[in-house]
């Protein structure tokens, strides 16, 4: 490990949670110069919802580059494109009876977001964007400002003016609808809210806890955006893609956004990223709006043979049957450990177990990796134990996975009751 200790940055993250240098991956098992394996449930950030190395995708990629295929296009017109949009339309759009224009972005997710931003700001003529209390979405300079977490926000030194955050649903009590404070400031003229050009959103925010919005609640917010004429955003990128069961997060809702935020897995693990707008909405002049990578046509490529999954109803379904093994599996965990007061959440493949007491699910995180299992955390303290296995995860390694997470907190909570009896 001394090469990255002495050539790459201090910000280096992920590679302090998971210390090894990793070689070959297939699937949920990613395995370490020394052969030891290690089921993923990390899956890139939710990059990898088809697992790593799918054969389908990989050997797409590799016919597309012995072809002679078109790698860089910038955003001019390329076979690669033009198959990923005809399939993107067919199998996603039409089917949901959505109409959308699609615009590439920069690569990653933040670039999707702040081109959403400007997009809005620029068709309403208004500055003020509102987002919500533990959202995450992205450490560009406009997606660090509608960012929640003050570990990446106390010392950017950014303008964080034309920014509101309310709070998100369930952030005061579970009984309390966060909206009617939303309407409300709306509504007063004297409330210090400037009517905003949009809200952004995401409807699982995954970063910030795994906090579910309710149906309900989304479908209020939109009647309030359509009322006082504010734009809807949803951020997709993490929980969109088919992490939550269905294709986008707000179908549960029957929400029709006017812009989408897409990446991460919508590359079929290659970096890609672009917005959903409504027709109406394109109002862009061309090269208003540009990126040197918003042309990956080898994205394009893994992208259309990833959406060959979305072909028949039967990934959805799987995605659903493997998020209740999942809600099952935790609920055991914290009955089992009931001194933990831990707490269960999630929809789809998407879920958290949250423990309250300080550094605990640090620690859980670290043993689980000791026991062969990648996870990571969310939440403002890093107190949920974050689970985002590969949607195409087999039953017999997502359980095992689970049971890893199960036996390393019964490890943890034993060696604490030795020291404290040693102590006495």
């Amino acid at each position: 490990m001394r090469i990255f200790e002495n050539l790459e940055s201090r910000v280096r993250g992920y590679i302090r949670s998971f210390p090894v240098i990793f070689h070959t991956a297939k699937g949920s098992i990613m395995v370490d110069e020394q052969g030891k394996e290690y089921i993923d449930f990390f899956a890139g950030a939710g990059t990898l919802n088809y697992g790593h190395n799918n054969e389908q995708i990989t050997q797409a990629l590799i016919e597309h580059l012995q072809l002679g295929g078109v790698v860089h296009g910038l955003d001019m017109a390329t076979t690669a494109k033009k198959n990923f949009l005809e399939k993107f339309y067919n199998t996603i759009l039409q089917p949901r009876n959505m109409e959308y224009k699609i615009q590439f972005t920069g690569p990653t997710g933040t670039n999707a977001v702040e081109t959403a931003l400007k997009l809005a700001r620029m068709v309403k003529a208004r500055s003020n964007v509102v987002c919500f209390t533990n959202g995450f979405h992205g450490l560009t300079m406009g997606s660090l400002a509608i960012t929640g977490n003050a570990f990446y926000r106390d010392e950017a030194y950014i303008s964080r003016s034309n920014v509101s955050f309310m709070p998100y649903d369930g952030y005061l009590r579970p009984d309390f609808n966060t909206l009617d404070l939303f309407r409300k400031m709306l509504a007063d003229n004297s409330s210090g809210l400037d009517t905003p050009a949009a809200v952004i959103l995401e409807t699982i925010q995954a970063e910030g806890g795994i906090n579910v919005a309710r149906p309900e609640w989304l479908k209020e917010l939109a009647e309030i955006c359509h009322q006082f004429d504010i734009l809807m955003i949803i951020d997709d990128i993490q929980v969109g893609n088919g992490r939550s069961g269905d294709f986008f997060s707000f179908e549960e809702a029957d929400l029709k956004p006017d812009i989408v935020c897409l990446s991460k897995s919508i590359g079929g693990g290659l970096p890609m990223a672009f917005i959903l707008m409504r027709p109406d909405l394109d109002q862009w002049r061309p090269g208003e709006h540009t990126g040197t990578f918003r042309g990956n046509n080898l994205a394009f490529v893994a992208s259309t043979q990833a959406l060959c999954y979305w072909d028949t109803n039967d990934f959805s379904e799987a995605v659903k049957y493997k998020g209740t093994v999942m809600e099952r599996e935790l609920k055991k965990i914290a009955e089992t450990y009931p001194e933990l007061e831990a707490s269960v959440r999630g929809r789809g493949m998407i879920y958290g177990l949250e423990l309250p007491e300080r550094g605990l699910a640090s620690q859980v995180s670290e043993r689980c990796f000791e026991n062969g299992l990648i996870i990571e955390l969310a939440g403002s303290y890093d107190q949920v134990v974050k689970f985002l296995p590969a949607l195409t995860i087999d039953e017999e390694t997502l359980l095992r996975g689970i049971e890893i997470v199960g036996q390393s907190i019964g490890e943890i909570l034993k060696k604490k009751k030795e020291n404290l009896t040693g102590e006495l």
